[in-house]
């Protein structure tokens, strides 16, 4: 890592396929409600636990974007870090998070265009060994001077 403007993160050119990132987060009943205020999705899958029993998930689950969301948090603060932009991202949701879960985020660099100060990340997101996302993302990167 460097430091750009007192940040720490990755310049274009500090950057190789295979670095990873990744962030964790336990998710909490007070992210699932913060999260339904915020977005103003209130499917009661995620908020009605009776309502939840009577789905094929038996319960409660978190917002498949919250976890989401984790992705972003190591793009721009860890891998590549401040400053990056984020451009597209494709997501698959395999698996439900439920309340209680620790959810780690990761980042792999696939691909570098220099020419467009661009990188291709695999991503990801467990609960332990269980993959519950995957995806892929394109970001925009600073450059050296």
């Amino acid at each position: 890592m460097t430091k750009r403007d007192g940040l720490e993160g990755y310049y274009l050119e500090d950057l190789e396929v295979g670095m990873e990132g990744s962030y964790a987060k336990t998710v909490t009943e007070t992210d699932i409600i913060l999260f339904a205020g915020v977005s103003g999705d209130s499917n009661p899958v995620h908020l009605n636990e009776e309502f939840a029993k009577t789905t094929m998930f038996e319960g409660r689950i978190a917002h498949g974007m919250l976890s989401a969301g984790f992705i972003s948090t190591v793009l721009g603060t860890r891998l590549p870090g401040p400053g990056t932009i984020y451009l597209s991202q494709n997501l698959q949701f395999r698996a439900p998070v439920r309340i209680g879960d620790t959810v780690t985020a990761t980042v792999k660099v696939r691909e570098i265009i220099a020419a467009k100060k661009r990188i291709i990340l695999d991503t990801t997101c467990t609960v332990g060994d269980r993959v519950v996302i995957s995806g892929e993302a394109t970001v925009m990167v600073p450059a050296r001077g």
